[in-house]
């Protein structure tokens, strides 16, 4: 899906008041954030991304945190988190702690948004048989190789994952490739 079009179903996503962006990257996704937002808080872990992320964000108000997402802990809450392209990195033995994280940094009734790879992408990656964790070998153009976690879900069991996590969550495709996803802590009682 070419970037205009997930541009249009970001604009038809509930992302708004205090925002938090995980794994933000380069900043490609918090300029398109930063209108929707009151306030704007962009986390990476790495010092390189960060950089280009605020000098692309020069002269809007925007709060950048380095740190890996794992170990940092937030110092408040958030109407929406938004996350793209960043849940497919999480190991499977981590997602318990993240959403936890994820609850913890939401304001009452905010929600978690995020864009992501779906499982038909597996057909497009390298994947490391050896490894313990999904995992795939990515080929730069300089010819440097570098591995990441690749862990691919599916909507109905992603759904479901999320539901025995305690989350109220709406998972589509977007298309054969991605899926977008709205979650929300659910109330307990």
């Amino acid at each position: 899906m070419p970037m205009p079009q997930f541009v249009k179903v970001l604009d038809e996503l509930p992302i708004s008041g205090d925002v938090l962006e995980f794994a933000c990257g380069t900043g490609q996704w918090t300029q398109l954030l930063a209108d929707r937002a009151r306030s704007l808080t962009a986390l990476d872990a790495a010092p390189e991304m960060l950089r280009i992320a605020r000098a692309r964000m020069r002269g809007r108000a925007t709060h950048f945190i380095e740190a890996d997402i794992f170990s940092w802990e937030p110092n408040r809450q958030y109407d929406t988190v938004f996350f793209a392209f960043w849940l497919s990195h999480v190991p499977p033995m981590e997602m318990e702690a993240f959403w936890a994280l994820l609850r913890w940094t939401l304001a009452p009734g905010g929600c978690v948004v995020f864009l992501d790879d779906s499982i038909a992408k597996a057909e497009f990656e390298e994947l490391v048989a050896e490894a313990q964790v999904p995992t795939v070998r990515r080929r730069l153009s300089d010819g440097a190789q570098h591995l990441t976690v690749k862990v691919l879900h599916d909507a109905p069991s992603l759904t479901s994952q999320l539901n025995d996590l305690g989350w109220e969550a709406h998972i589509e495709p977007l298309d054969a490739y991605h899926l977008t996803g709205i979650a929300r802590p659910r109330r307990s009682g």
